[in-house]
């Protein structure tokens, strides 16, 4: 009981105590309310528009010049005459590729042309596989000049003398071979013949007998003898004729000159 009333005095105590704390110390007073302006709001003017710049004025250009006339051009100077001792060769051939010579200097495969050649006499070589060398001096004038070398025409110009042996009794002529044929010339009419290279059948010399046999197809044989006993011209003769007769049964055509 003593207890509850101590406790009623204490909070008595607090309660007094606390109202005199109020009342000794002022109340704040209540911060002022900053007044609320109606005024309407200034209106801004809209800034004008930067005014737009002037385009640039470009110069006038200036009047384009005429382009001044190309100079005409200089007359050329006339060409100088050749010199008077200029000689201007020209070596064909119908074998492509032959080798040409003058005064045994080479100049080139045919066909070739070639200034280094003095007038005069000259020594003109010319050879081709398969045929027989060209040879041949000739003399050169100032001024062009053209050789054709034909190795495939057949050239032949042969001759012997010889006795035609009979059978009883000879007697003597000469024989002439050329690429047409083959020809006895002979006083003695009956033994005289005319024949072209194809036609001879047998064309031959024989050593042991010194003896040049010519048999004509289909008709006579001939026995050839020389004058001075010996078969050295008639090997000559007969060697150069059967070249001959064997290109041309080979297909290759006679010189026309």
């Amino acid at each position: 009981m003593n207890r509850l009333i101590v406790i009623a005095v204490f909070v008595v105590l607090l309660l007094v105590s606390g109202v005199g704390v109020y009342l000794l110390s002022p109340p704040k007073p209540a911060p002022a309310r900053t007044p609320v302006s109606t005024a309407p709001a200034p209106v801004v003017a809209p800034r004008p528009a930067p005014a737009p710049e002037p385009a640039p004025v470009e110069a006038p250009r200036p009047a384009r010049r005429a382009a001044a006339p190309a100079p005409a051009a200089a007359p050329s100077p006339a060409e100088a005459p050749p010199p008077p001792d200029l000689v201007t060769l020209r070596v064909e051939s119908d074998v492509p590729g032959a080798q040409v010579f003058v005064d045994r200097q080479f100049v080139g495969a045919a066909p070739v042309t070639t200034t280094d050649v003095k007038p005069g006499t000259h020594q003109i070589n010319v050879s081709a596989p398969g045929y027989d060398q060209y040879a041949q001096s000739i003399d050169i004038t100032p001024g062009p000049r053209d050789l054709m070398i034909r190795f495939k025409d057949v050239k032949l110009d042969a001759k012997a003398e010889v006795i035609h042996k009979h059978g009883v009794g000879s007697c003597r002529g000469t024989l002439v071979a050329t690429a047409q044929g083959l020809r006895y010339d002979t006083t003695n009419k009956g033994d005289a013949f005319t024949v072209p290279l194809t036609n001879l059948d047998v064309f031959q010399v024989d050593y042991l007998d010194k003896n040049l046999k010519v048999r004509i197809k289909g008709g006579k044989q001939y026995n050839f003898t020389d004058p001075m006993g010996n078969a050295d011209n008639l090997f000559v003769f007969q060697r150069d004729v059967d070249k001959a007769r064997q290109r041309l049964l080979k297909g290759d055509q006679p010189a026309t000159n």
